[in-house]
């Protein structure tokens, strides 16, 4: 199985909705509707404003993961939409661990010092996922105040890019 991973912009729209809110809503009962989350619908004016990017990862012509970057101040950005989908988990495909160094490469050549993310507490294999990734837990006290929350996210995490 050949993994592409490419930026993708709005006309993914319904098909990265049914993938994150199937996830989310069907998987881990996350209390999160659509209208929580309008970067969904414009995703090109949301992330890509100010240097972001929305990736997707794909196998045969399948949407299979997401990840986005929003950069959201000079040096700082946040990483949003993190999702595989179910069965194309794990190391064995690596999906995750490539979507994510994807994304940090990107983050590194657009010059951003820290990465930012929120989650939610039940999604304990993302949190290994980013600790593994030297990810920090921190408070939401801790985060920059022009940080773009998510209602739904209860857990912060932080990680310096030019350590």
């Amino acid at each position: 199985m050949k993994i592409q991973i490419v930026p993708i912009e709005d006309e993914y729209e319904e098909t990265v909705i049914d993938l994150i809110l199937n996830i989310q809503q069907n998987e881990f009962n996350v209390a999160v509707t659509l209208a929580d989350q309008p970067d969904l619908q414009d995703i090109k004016n949301f992330y890509y404003e100010g240097g972001g990017c929305f990736w997707g990862a794909f196998i045969d012509g399948q949407l299979v993961g997401t990840i986005a970057l929003k950069i959201f101040s000079e040096d700082a950005g946040a990483i949003r939409k993190m999702f595989v989908k179910q069965d194309y988990r794990g190391k064995e495909l690596g999906i995750a661990q490539q979507l994510l160094e994807n994304l940090i490469l990107y983050s590194r050549e657009k010059g951003l010092n820290d990465l930012y993310l929120g989650t939610v507490s039940i999604l304990k294999a993302a949190l290994r996922f980013y600790e593994k990734n030297y990810f920090v837990q921190i408070g939401k006290e801790d985060l920059p105040g022009s940080f773009p929350l998510m209602s739904a996210d209860n857990v912060y995490c932080h990680l310096i890019l030019n350590a």
